[in-house]
């Protein structure tokens, strides 16, 4: 069953992005290093992903503690006290724990003791699926504020002998403050979520859940760790990525020559080579930092985000597009005049 959300453009509250930040770990994990652990080469990855390194968290590093640093500098930015936050969401796959969230560590880590606090599980999507939360608890007066962070500790589910996903993913955290509007200032013109529950199977971790509980009987296995059927997901990921981006931009009454930046989901090269094309957006308006993170999931788009905006990618006035893809399968879109 396919289920699908949109929001129309909203003329009478609007909601800007007004800070980012980003953080990730300072452990290097290179291609070539990689071809000493697993059977592959720095151009295999490199011709198939586009991906050179990723980024890998200390031991005693979680993924709450790379999302309060990301979230610090995101409201450093919007100059917002920790102690005014009203809201925070973290999107992730790997919580530090099941229960409780990862948002409640953050929120202790920062002093944002009166900010509501959950996570969310959306995958590689759980950024902007979080942005459309919190725009529409903002515009319905319920927060005057938010803070949304994807963040991930990945390499904590990745099967290290598996060539076919270790080489992917990688850790990092992204952020963003959400507010009203004021005259003048940009805003979020225009949302679109996805979700194609049949399709459970392509991408996902199938154990640690309740579904299968890790025992001591299967505890070799690695069951908790990722799985992929690669080519599938790229085909379901090219075609809803454009759908949903198209739908966006003509939402928002744009086309595609009004677009100054595409920051799409960091997962493989080729993906986001097909979206460029297919969107006619030109490649130097797409940005990318795939090469250096390799996939980090939900914290892909928040770090790619943060990283255009802060290398001047786009400028104040500037409409910019964000698309995403991810397990579940879930993907989400957004148009930002910024």
């Amino acid at each position: 069953m396919l289920i699908s959300a949109h929001a129309a453009l909203m003329s009478d509250t609007a909601i800007m992005i007004a800070g980012t930040g980003s953080y990730v770990p300072d452990k290097i994990l290179t291609n070539a290093e990689l071809e000493k652990r697993i059977e592959t080469s720095d151009e295999w990855i490199t011709t198939r992903t586009g991906i050179k390194e990723r980024r890998i968290a200390a031991d005693d590093e979680f993924t709450s503690h790379m999302a309060t640093k990301a979230g610090l500098k995101a409201l450093e930015q919007a100059q917002l006290a920790p102690e005014d936050v009203e809201l925070i969401i973290v999107a992730t796959i790997t919580p530090d724990t099941f229960t409780p969230a990862t948002a409640c560590y953050v929120q202790q880590n920062i002093g944002a003791r009166k900010a509501i606090a959950f996570d969310i599980s959306a995958a590689c999507s759980g950024f902007l699926y979080s942005m459309e939360i919190a725009r529409k608890l903002i515009a319905g007066g319920t927060v005057s504020n938010a803070l949304i962070i994807g963040a991930e500790k990945l390499s904590a589910f990745v099967n290290w002998n598996d060539r076919g996903t270790c080489i992917l993913f990688g850790d990092g955290a992204g952020a963003a403050v959400l507010r009203k509007a004021l005259p003048g200032e940009g805003r979020i013109l225009a949302m679109e979520l996805g979700t194609d529950g049949s399709l459970t199977h392509l991408l996902n971790i199938p154990g640690g859940g309740s579904a299968i509980p890790t025992t001591k009987e299967n505890a070799d296995e690695q069951l908790a760790t990722l799985a992929m059927l690669g080519k599938e997901v790229f085909k379901h990921a090219v075609n809803h990525m454009r759908q949903s981006a198209e739908n966006v931009i003509s939402r928002a009454g744009l086309q595609a020559a009004d677009i100054a930046c595409v920051i799409p989901h960091q997962a493989n090269l080729r993906i986001i080579d097909a979206i460029a094309d297919r969107l006619e957006v030109g490649s130097e308006k797409v940005f990318v930092n795939l090469h250096k993170y390799g996939n980090t999931s939900a914290a892909a788009v928040a770090i790619a985000l943060d990283e255009a905006h802060r290398s001047k990618a786009f400028l104040r006035g500037d409409n910019i597009v964000l698309v995403v893809f991810g397990a579940g399968l879930t993907w989400a879109a957004a148009a930002i005049q910024w």
